[in-house]
């Protein structure tokens, strides 16, 4: 059985989508739930499940990022996870945390990467005129929202959408693919999904 750890910032749909995927005969289960804000909604969330939950405020290190994720991997360690999985967690991991996960770090992100990486990814895609959007699970490498495809949705782009319009289509669809690709990607499985 995969162990999973899950890194949130906010109300934590997609890690609810996650650990509500993983039972039966899944091959994963959660084994922790860890947030950069002592306030992310999703840690109620995950305390409801009965699953380790751990808050390290990144407030208080300013830029010293390599000490606010040395704080966040003593959480991490002690759960022993075989995955990593980040579901709207809202910083920038450096190098070395990354390369200490590689190959077994997932993110979802909301948009047909390679396009739109980084924030404001609904209003981009609306700006540019798309057809249409969507959200992408990848592995996180050192480049941010880089990293091998490990599954698209696709949701369509309608005449007036407003980002917050697409932006909740395009999380049903996200709450869909991840648990699907977390699923496949659990079993030694990395053929991307794709989904309609």
């Amino acid at each position: 059985m995969k162990r999973v750890a899950i890194l949130i910032s906010g109300g934590g749909s997609n890690m609810v989508a996650l650990v509500n995927s993983m039972t039966g005969d899944h091959p994963a289960r959660a084994v922790l739930v860890a947030s950069n804000d002592p306030g992310a909604g999703g840690l109620a969330k995950a305390a409801a499940s009965g699953i380790t939950m751990a808050a390290v405020d990144h407030r208080p290190f300013g830029r010293d990022r390599a000490g606010f994720e040395a704080e966040l991997l003593k959480h991490i360690e002690a759960a022993e996870p075989d995955i990593l999985c980040l579901a709207g967690f809202m910083r920038v991991l450096t190098p070395a945390f990354v390369s200490r996960f590689e190959g077994r770090m997932l993110n979802i992100h909301p948009s047909l990467l390679p396009k739109y990486p980084g924030l404001h990814t609904h209003q981009r895609a609306i700006d540019a005129g798309d057809a249409e959007a969507g959200c992408t699970v990848h592995e996180v490498t050192a480049v941010l929202d880089d990293g091998p495809i490990l599954g698209q949705a696709r949701v369509p782009v309608l005449a007036g959408d407003s980002a917050d319009d697409l932006a909740a289509r395009v999380l049903v669809q996200e709450h869909r693919l991840y648990p699907a690709v977390l699923r496949r990607y659990s079993s030694g499985d990395r053929t991307p999904i794709f989904l309609p």
